[in-house]
């Protein structure tokens, strides 16, 4: 069993995926379930909400992608998702964030933010555990152009924001490593 750190620092874009999991599908979703019920959110609001697509969705959702930027975006990276396993589809439901705003207005204009931050807990929590497996994963970003193609393909509710797409998949390579920066630029420690 990794530490935590090791966790993150394993946790890598991963383009070359394929449809060959070391884990079994089931694993991966109890994965994706337990991490999506085990990270925070700001009053309990549990604002995320979190599609899989698999299969033959898994195929339309980036064949959708690519047709929806009119051909403006490179085949093969679109074409390199889709080779995955599957995508995980993060969305914010509005709707319940805009409930709470009503219900705590002293604390409304912190809802949308808080909401945001909880959805970026649960990506970065859910890649990690997804490598912990030993699945490999990126995460993309083809919002809001593609929108309206995934509202259609997985009837979505309207109140529901697409946050970000994390297709995952059996690792086909490991990517190039990374430079190891001055932390300490970033990290500033004050007595």
């Amino acid at each position: 069993m990794m530490s935590f750190i090791q966790s993150l620092e394993k946790r890598r874009t991963y383009y070359n995926i394929n449809r060959e999991l070391p884990v079994s599908e089931e694993e991966v979703l109890d994965i994706i379930r337990k991490v999506t019920e085990a990270t925070p959110d700001a009053f309990n609001m549990k604002s995320a909400r979190v599609v899989v697509a698999l299969g033959e969705k898994q195929d339309q959702l980036w064949d959708s992608a690519y047709e929806a930027f009119g051909g403006q975006v490179d085949k093969s990276k679109t074409d390199s998702f889709k080779n995955g396993y599957g995508t995980i589809l993060y969305f914010i439901d509005e709707e319940l964030v805009k409930s709470y705003q009503e219900q705590f207005a002293l604390y409304a204009d912190n809802f949308p933010v808080w909401a945001n931050q909880s959805n970026g807990m649960l990506q970065s929590n859910i890649w990690t555990a997804l490598r912990e497996a030993g699945v490999g994963a990126s995460l993309q970003h083809y919002n809001p152009v593609i929108n309206e193609a995934v509202a259609r393909l997985f009837d979505i509710p309207a109140g529901w924001k697409l946050i970000g797409q994390m297709p995952f998949g059996g690792i086909g390579a490991e990517p190039d490593g990374k430079e190891k920066e001055d932390i300490n630029k970033r990290v500033v420690v004050k007595k």
